[in-house]
């Protein structure tokens, strides 16, 4: 390992995006995703490997991690286009029902038949339901990828995160009534996401009503991209104020945008052209933040958690798709583009701390590891996925 180098943080940027960019060409020789390479390329030059890039630097850079979700999620509600919804009807909403739900009750029974607690296994497996649409998002970019398995999976997604928040209010909620003998309201447990989601969505759309006023207002691209940045700052902040999900704010900011301007096909298209490099950031700050030394910790329950999301997520969307009566492509291939799974699974590890404190370290380091495994396969699934859907033509990116 590296000693830590006495430099500033703008020159530990500039290293990091110039080691990510080449690792977009070594991906490209191998023929996997840029994100991968992202991924790769911080982790080794991290804390946990070479230490180029300090722990204390990658801690002062976190707030790169939540500008870019808040861009991701605001490209992901340009999909709840009202034309688009219509066509597609009711199949993403059960798809990503069925998904998330999937995912924790096979977790859940899972790990209660290998002989755990309850309700240690009904946190473990709520957290199971969340899906990080970042990297998905990043292949489907990076290689065009088109056709109804696409547009039905940038849709689930955007979904996932309200279905993940609830089915692990419900599932805590349960679990904290059980480890308190009965005692407790269950009921304000189980409110308390739903109050999270609605919030967060009533903001989203307050603010996206507000961002068509001013695109009205101000008309050269230049200061339009500005409103773009203010009004994602915007719901970041407000959302991180208020204790709501920021990703949903921004999603549905997008989204009220999509719906009610002429002129959102333009914002979006200069939106795309000015986030790589915070997108590639992101990446690479995320693979600089995966402890590997946490993955030889995890033992069997770490193995059920990560093969059983896995098996729920592709039967659970495989129901859904057979439900809403899909085509056999998104039966058969939208589960695998599920996998990857980051912030939000984090996020609700660290709130299920607080309701099995015995376990909250067990879970967290499950969390973690699950989320180094998922984000470095996840990507390539993800691309294997689309390409075995006949979604991504036969070229590289450059």
């Amino acid at each position: 390992m590296l000693p830590d180098l006495n430099l500033n943080t703008l020159t530990f940027l500039a290293i990091g995006m110039i080691a990510a960019l080449l690792s977009s060409k070594v991906m490209k020789v191998v023929k996997l995703p840029n994100v991968t390479g992202y991924l790769i390329i911080g982790l080794l030059l991290g804390p946990y490997c070479l230490n180029l890039i300090p722990a204390g630097t990658v801690e002062h850079l976190g707030f790169i991690t939540n500008v870019a979700l808040g861009f991701i999620a605001f490209s992901i509600g340009a999909e709840f286009k009202l034309s688009y919804l219509k066509k597609v009807g009711k199949t993403p909403v059960v798809i990503a029902i069925c998904e998330s739900l999937g995912a924790v009750l096979i977790v859940d029974a899972a790990l209660i038949i290998a002989g755990n607690d309850v309700p240690f296994s009904l946190c473990l497996g709520a957290i199971a339901a969340a899906t990080a649409p970042a990297a998905t998002l990043m292949v489907v970019k990076q290689y065009k990828a088109k056709g109804e398995v696409t547009e039905t999976l940038l849709a689930v997604v955007a979904i996932d995160d309200a279905t993940a928040l609830m089915f692990f209010g419900i599932s805590v909620a349960i679990a904290q009534s059980i480890e308190n003998g009965g005692s407790g309201s269950v009921l304000m447990t189980i409110l308390k996401p739903v109050a999270e989601i609605f919030g967060a969505l009533i903001l989203g759309a307050v603010m996206g009503v507000l961002f068509r006023f001013l695109v009205k207002w101000f008309t050269g691209r230049g200061n339009r991209l500005g409103v773009t940045f203010a009004m994602v700052f915007a719901c970041l902040g407000i959302s991180d104020l208020l204790g709501l999900s920021a990703l949903l704010a921004c999603m549905m900011l997008g989204a009220v945008l999509v719906n009610t301007s002429n002129e959102s096909e333009k914002i979006f298209e200069q939106t795309d052209r000015m986030t790589p490099p915070l997108f590639m950031m992101f990446f690479f700050l995320s693979g600089a933040g995966l402890d590997v030394s946490l993955i030889p910790k995890v033992g069997v329950i770490g193995l059920i958690y990560v093969f059983f999301r896995v098996a729920g997520k592709v039967s659970g969307a495989a129901l859904g798709g057979k439900i809403c009566r899909a085509s056999a492509k998104i039966q058969k291939y939208l589960g695998w583009t599920l996998v990857p799974q980051a912030g939000v699974a984090i996020g609700l590890a660290t709130t299920a701390m607080s309701v099995v404190p015995n376990h909250g370290p067990q879970i967290r380091t499950v969390i973690l590891c699950g989320t180094v495994i998922y984000e470095l396969t996840g990507p390539v699934i993800t691309k294997l996925a689309l390409r075995a859907a006949g979604e991504i033509e036969n070229t590289h990116s450059r």
